[in-house]
C-alpha cells in the first residue's frame, strides 16, 4: 500500500559552530519517519536562498530559527499531508509557491529544504531502498573524489591566510576509501610539518589548520607539497591540490584586498596572473572563486586563461541555481559548479542545477557548509547524481567525518561494483 505523508514537525538544534538550524521530521501513515538537520554557511553569495533567522536579540545573538520551525509545523505541514512522499518534485514545487517569493525569504529556505530532505528519505525508507539509490536509480554506483580541506583562511578562520580553504585531492587512488587514507595521512603529514615549524595545529570551521603562517598563502601551497612528499606521495600525480579563495571576501572597490598575507592590492587581471603562476608551480586542478561574485569580467578572464588546463568552479556567483548556472554555462564564466543543497532550498532544484552542468559537459562538486551538522545527506546525494567531487572539509571534526564514513559505508554496499569518480 502506497504510504502518505501524516505529520511534518521541526526542532532547533545546534550546527557545528553553536548557531541554531533546522531538525525536519517527516512521519508517514506506515511508522516510517525521514529526518533532516540543514546546515549554515559563513561565505554566502548574495544570491542565495534566504535563511530565516528570528532577529530577535535576546536569543542566540538574533540567530533562533524558531519562526522556521513554526513554519514547518504549520504552514508547510498542513499543506503537505496526505501526499504521496515519492512525489519529489510536486512536493517542492508546493513549497516553493506557497512561500511565494523569488529566495524563499518567507517561509525561510532552512524550513523548506528541511522538509525536502527529510521527504526524501522517508520515501527512501518506505521504498525500503537506501538513499542513494532512491535518488539515483540502479546506476547509482560512482563515489566521489574527495577534496579535503586542510589549510583554513578567510572568513572559516582566523588565520594570516587570505584564501579561504587550501584543499588535496587524492586524484591518483584506485577507489573511495584509499582517497580517503591519501588524505589523512597527508593531514597528519602536513601536521608534523606544521608543528615542526612551531606553527599552531589548530583547525577552522572545517576541520583544516589554521596557522598564522609568515609566507602567506604562498607558503600554504609550500606546504601542502611538502606534506604530499613527506606522505609518501607524488604531488600531481597521487594527490593534487585545489583552492577555494572565496575571493568576494576580499574584494572592495574593485580590487581584491590581500591585507592578511600582506601582499596588498590587486586587480583582476593581477589574480588572473597570480593564479597562473601558481598553477605553473604548484599541482593545482582546481580553483573555485578566484574572482568575487560581482567581477563577471574576472571569472571569464580566468576561464579564458586557465579554462583548458584546470577546474575553473563557480560558487558565490552561481549559489546553485540553475538560471545563473544557464548563464555562466553561455557565457562561459567558468567551467563547473559547486553544488550546495541550501543554496537553492529544494532536492528537486538541486538536481536541476546538475543535470544543466552535466549536458554542458561542466564538472559538479557536491558541498557541505562551514557551520554543519551530523547529517549525511549530502554524501548518498553525492553518490545518487554519479559522484562528480565532494567537499566535506578536513578529515577531523566529526561533523565532516560522518560524511566520508557514510561514502565508505556506500562503498561497502556496493562491493566490487564501486567506482571513484563521475
Amino acid at each position: 500500500m502506497t504510504a502518505h505523508i501524516e505529520n511534518i514537525t521541526a526542532l532547533e538544534i545546534l550546527d557545528s559552530r553553536g548557531f541554531p538550524t533546522v531538525r525536519v521530521n517527516v512521519l508517514l501513515d506506515n511508522g516510517i519517519v525521514g529526518t533532516a538537520s540543514i546546515p549554515s554557511g559563513a561565505s554566502t553569495g548574495e544570491n542565495e536562498a534566504t535563511e530565516l533567522r528570528d532577529d530577535d536579540p535576546s536569543r542566540y545573538g538574533g540567530k533562533g530559527v524558531r519562526q522556521a520551525v513554526e513554519n514547518v509545523g504549520n504552514e508547510i505541514a498542513a499543506a503537505l499531508t496526505g501526499f504521496d512522499p515519492i512525489r519529489q518534485a510536486q512536493i517542492d514545487r508546493v513549497m516553493i509557491e506557497l512561500d511565494g517569493t523569488e529566495n524563499k525569504s518567507r517561509l525561510g529556505a532552512n524550513a523548506i529544504l528541511g522538509v525536502s530532505q527529510a521527504v526524501a528519505r522517508a520515501a527512501a525508507q518506505s521504498c525500503g531502498l537506501p538513499l542513494y539509490a532512491y535518488l539515483g536509480g540502479v546506476g547509482a554506483r560512482y563515489l566521489p573524489v574527495p577534496m579535503m580541506n586542510v589549510l583554513n583562511g578567510g572568513k572559516h578562520a582566523d588565520s594570516s591566510l587570505d584564501f579561504q580553504e587550501f584543499m588535496i585531492v587524492p586524484v591518483g587512488a584506485p577507489n573511495f576509501s584509499e582517497a580517503l587514507r591519501y588524505g589523512a595521512e597527508t593531514f597528519q603529514a602536513l601536521k608534523k610539518i606544521l608543528h615542526g615549524k612551531g606553527y599552531a595545529t589548530s583547525v577552522g570551521d572545517e576541520g583544516g589548520f589554521a596557522p598564522q603562517l609568515t609566507g602567506g598563502n604562498d607558503e600554504a601551497c609550500e606546504l601542502i607539497v611538502a606534506a604530499i612528499e613527506k606522505a609518501g606521495y607524488t604531488p600531481g600525480k597521487d594527490i593534487a591540490i585545489a583552492l577555494d579563495p572565496a575571493a568576494s571576501s576580499f574584494f572592495e572597490g574593485g580590487m581584491y584586498r590581500l591585507t592578511r598575507s600582506k601582499q596588498g592590492d590587486k586587480t583582476p587581471a593581477d589574480m588572473v596572473a597570480l593564479f597562473k603562476s601558481w598553477v605553473d608551480k604548484y599541482p593545482i586542478v582546481s580553483i573555485e572563486d578566484g574572482h568575487a561574485e560581482t567581477d563577471e569580467a574576472g571569472f571569464k578572464a580566468m576561464t579564458a586563461a586557465l579554462g583548458d588546463r584546470i577546474q575553473i568552479v563557480g560558487d558565490d556567483n552561481l549559489v546553485t541555481n540553475p538560471k545563473f548556472i544557464a548563464r555562466a554555462i553561455e557565457e562561459k564564466s567558468c567551467n563547473a559548479a559547486l553544488i550546495k543543497l541550501n543554496q537553492i532550498g529544494t532536492v528537486s532544484e538541486t538536481i536541476d542545477a546538475i543535470h544543466l552542468c552535466r549536458k554542458a559537459g561542466w564538472g559538479f562538486v557536491i558541498s557541505h557548509r562551514s557551520g554543519e551538522t551530523e547529517d549525511t545527506f549530502m554524501a548518498d546525494f553525492a553518490v545518487a547524481m554519479g559522484g562528480g567531487q565532494i567537499k566535506t572539509g578536513s578529515v577531523c571534526r566529526s561533523e565532516r567525518i560522518a560524511k566520508y564514513n557514510r561514502l565508505l559505508e556506500i562503498e561497502a554496499e556496493l562491493g566490487a561494483a564501486a567506482r571513484l569518480g563521475a
